[in-house]
């Protein structure tokens, strides 16, 4: 269960780099959402370390 879980949340992590990158590229883009974006992909990152130290012990 963990390992779906991690696999779920490493998933989300690929998505909103994807959404970041994507929005990086218009030259109008919005500097709020991109924050918020990088700010999720932050915490779903500290998740992902904190499960993956889970799983090696």
């Amino acid at each position: 269960m963990a390992t779906a879980h991690l696999s779920a949340l490493q998933k989300k992590h690929e998505d909103i780099e994807y959404r970041i990158r994507s929005e990086m590229k218009h030259a109008a883009r919005d500097e709020a959402q991109i924050r918020r974006l990088k700010e999720q992909k932050l915490h779903l990152k500290e998740r992902i370390e904190r499960l993956q130290g889970d799983t090696l012990h």
